[in-house]
């Protein structure tokens, strides 16, 4: 695990790179979200 905690946020590139797949997957979970509340909400 301190391997890839080094390799990951050691230099900026992994830090980069890891924020953009964070931010990726934040964002693809929120529209996910909201189309279920919202599809949920037009069912009701």
């Amino acid at each position: 695990m301190d391997l890839w905690m080094n390799l990951l946020f050691g230099n900026p590139i992994g830090l980069a790179s890891m924020i953009v797949v964070l931010t990726t997957f934040a964002i693809i979970s929120y529209i996910t979200v909201m189309f279920i509340s919202k599809s949920g909400k037009h069912h009701h």
